[in-house]
This record gives C-alpha cells, sequence and structure tokens, in this order.
C-alpha cells in the first residue's frame, strides 16, 4: 500500500479508446475486431485505433493502411470514425472523474490524471478507489480503462502501461528498481525515438542506465530536458495535477476533413454550423464565453488561409458564433469556394460569471434552448438531438447506412 504522507495520483487510461465507444454505441460490436479508420475514398486511408480483438491475434496498429489492415485482419469491421461521440464519451468520463476528486486533469482525450490524496479518508482505500471508478466507467459508460497508481504523475502514467485492457497497478518509490529500471529507455514516458538514438550511443539502454548515468554529462548534451529525463529515470516528478479551467484553456476549436470537396456557401455553411454547435457546447461545458472567431479553410488545392474576427460581447450562443463565421466566410471567400476542410475556432475566453447581462429576449431563449439541448445531451450522448442539416449528406457527421 502506498503511504499515506505521499500523493496519491492516478492515471485513467481509456482502453483502445475509439473502437471501445463503437462497442459501446453497438453492442453487436463487443468481442469483435474493430478497425477505426478512414476511408481512402475520403482520403484517409489510414488505422486510427484498433479492438484488442484486433490488436493482439492480428497486429493490428495505429497508422498502418487500411489495405494491409485488411489483409492481416480480413474479417475485420472497419468504421469510419465519429469524432463527436469520442468528445461526448470523454465529457462523461470526466465528470465520473470529478464527483470523486476536484483535481482531475485531461491529459488527452482518453486519458486523466485524477489526484486523490485528500480523499482517502473520505472513499477508502486508493485501490479499492481505483476498482470504484473503473466499475462505473464501466457500468454508466460501457468501457474499460486501466488505472496506474503512483505518488506523481509519472510513476501513475507508467504504471497505467504495465497492464492493459482492464488493468490496475501501483507504482511507488520502493518498486522503481525493479520494476522501472529493467526496462527498454524507450519506454521511459518522455524518450522519444530521437532521445533512444542518442541514449544508444552513450550505452544507455535501460532506463535503469539513464538514472545512474552521470548527470552533468546528461545536462551538458541535453541541456534541461537531461535533467528532466534523469530525474524520470529516477521516478521523480514534481508537477501537480491541474484541473482544467479558463486559466489553462486558451481557445476551443475543431477541424473536419470532408468526404468530398464542398462547393458554395450553401454546402459549406453547414459544417460551420456544426462546428459553432459543437465547440460553443464545449464552451458551456466549462462555462466559458468567448469573443473572437476563427474560420480556417483548405481549398481543393491544398491551400489553408485562416481569418478571423471579433464579436461585440463574449457568447457560446451557436447562432452567435455562427453568424460571425458566416461574416468571415462572405468577406474572405468567393461563393463558389470549393473546399476539403474546415475548421472553427472559439478564442479570447473569458468566465461566464463574469459576463454582461443581456436583455435582449431572443437571446434570452436562445441560452435557455442550448441549456436544454446540453441536459439532453450530457444524459442521453451527444448524437441525441441534432439539427436536421446533419442528417442530409451534406452533414458532416452524418452515418452512413454502410456503416451502421
Amino acid at each position: 500500500m502506498l503511504p499515506m504522507k505521499q500523493k496519491i495520483i492516478m492515471l485513467i487510461d481509456m482502453n483502445s479508446f475509439f473502437a471501445s465507444v463503437h462497442q459501446a454505441l453497438d453492442p453487436s460490436l463487443q468481442h469483435k475486431p474493430v478497425i477505426v479508420c478512414g476511408d481512402p475514398a475520403k482520403r484517409h486511408g489510414i488505422v486510427l485505433a484498433a479492438s484488442y480483438e484486433a490488436k493482439r491475434p492480428y497486429g493490428i496498429k495505429t497508422g498502418m493502411t487500411v489495405s494491409e489492415a485488411r489483409q492481416k485482419c480480413p474479417g475485420a469491421i472497419f468504421i469510419s470514425p465519429q469524432y463527436r461521440s469520442y468528445v461526448d464519451f470523454s465529457t462523461r468520463i470526466l465528470n465520473i472523474l470529478q464527483d470523486y476528486s476536484p483535481l482531475v486533469e485531461p491529459y488527452s482525450i482518453d486519458e486523466a490524471f485524477i489526484d486523490i490524496t485528500g480523499c482517502i479518508n473520505l472513499l477508502g482505500k486508493p485501490q479499492q478507489i481505483a476498482k470504484n471508478i473503473k466499475g462505473d466507467i464501466a457500468n454508466q459508460i460501457g468501457i474499460m480503462c486501466s488505472v496506474g497508481i503512483g505518488p506523481n504523475k509519472l510513476l501513475a502514467k507508467m504504471a497505467a502501461d504495465f497492464e492493459k485492457p482492464d488493468g490496475l497497478t501501483v507504482l511507488t518509490a520502493e518498486d522503481i528498481p525493479d520494476k522501472l529500471w529493467p526496462l527498454p529507455v524507450r519506454e521511459l514516458f518522455g524518450v522519444g525515438s530521437r532521445y533512444e538514438k542518442h541514449f544508444r550511443k552513450l550505452n544507455i539502454k535501460t532506463i535503469g542506465d539513464l538514472a545512474h548515468f552521470p548527470l552533468e554529462i546528461l545536462k551538458k548534451k541535453f541541456g534541461l530536458m537531461g535533467e528532466i529525463l534523469h530525474l524520470s529515470a529516477n521516478g521523480i516528478d514534481y508537477s501537480p495535477v491541474e484541473p482544467s479551467n479558463m486559466e489553462y484553456i486558451k481557445s476551443i476549436g475543431n477541424q473536419i476533413t470532408l468526404p468530398r470537396d464542398y462547393s458554395g456557401f450553401d454546402e459549406i455553411k453547414v459544417i460551420v454550423l456544426e462546428l459553432a454547435e459543437q465547440i460553443c457546447h464545449r464552451a458551456r461545458a466549462v462555462n466559458s464565453l468567448g469573443k473572437t472567431v476563427s474560420l480556417t479553410l483548405k481549398d481543393n488545392y491544398f491551400i489553408t488561409r485562416s481569418h478571423a474576427t471579433t464579436m461585440p460581447q463574449p457568447s457560446n450562443i451557436t447562432n452567435e458564433v455562427y453568424q460571425a463565421a458566416l461574416e468571415i466566410m462572405k468577406t474572405h471567400w468567393g461563393k463558389n469556394a470549393r473546399v476539403r476542410a474546415v475548421g472553427l475556432t472559439l478564442s479570447n475566453l473569458t468566465d461566464n460569471k463574469s459576463r454582461q447581462l443581456r436583455i435582449d429576449n431572443d437571446i434570452i431563449k436562445q441560452e435557455e434552448l442550448e441549456k436544454a439541448c446540453d441536459a439532453i445531451k450530457t444524459r442521453w450522448g451527444y448524437g441525441a438531438i441534432k439539427r436536421a442539416t446533419s442528417l442530409t449528406d451534406l452533414g458532416g457527421y452524418y452515418e452512413r447506412k454502410e456503416n451502421r
């Protein structure tokens, strides 16, 4: 058991997240080899994620071409990505973690740190808390996760990688010589192929070799990163778990590559509206408003241009952000523009608590309507309620029959 005087940090790692989301949404996919990938005809010919039923028996890996994956796993079920579903599931998982501790830091869409040091007296032993978290995520969300527990973020992250899927591993300072040092140096968090190549020239092959290598030489050759990696090899990490709030979020945005070139305002604006709805939903979820709207379009010649505008007042109302984006498009792109990718970002963020009151009845009605829609999405999933245009062939997240 971890000493009570130390911090107790967990890293929650969702196993094969994209594929697991699809298996949760469609129970018929459970225990089957699922591969999430782009369609070569839609310019996304690589594997983005795979279920463990595809990974382990068939060797399917992220980045593999779709054609190679088909050869290795001919019985696999190939599914196009649904990014809105992934964001929705990730948000719901964070909500579960925040029931255990206010100190939750999203690390990526499928990973989050949680500091439970101050919650032990209320919630019980660390391992039991981890089991409860795993159970809540499995029962409420429908997917498995691995949990790493350690006295700092580094060891929690390393511990989470020890056992997958559905693992629970504790890594203490006392475990470092036996469990951490024998591992190849590439497995240390922060060591990529470039550092591995440099370390090999210094005869540093394991994490233990790095931990015992003279620090002054590492600092001389690699500067600050040499010192950081030396500390990491010894299991030392002082970084705190920092909850995601407006102090750290600088912008909220998303981009989508289209299944075909879209031509003209009438087609492009459907995607712009979907993006506006998504980023405003996310802004409201973190209680923030944005004043600057940026629109990015990549044309059929692969040329990308971005332009921005500042709204009169900060907002997280879909229609206001959407109208600002349309004005950008009308000003900077011709009516017959052809695009293959669209991105929208809301920035210059402020806390919703410091907003100026709005007395416009239409705006108040829109706010109430969007709050109601948010409540439905939070309870039943992002796709539970959607605009009619998203159900047409122009909708960027439209689920075509062949993918159902």
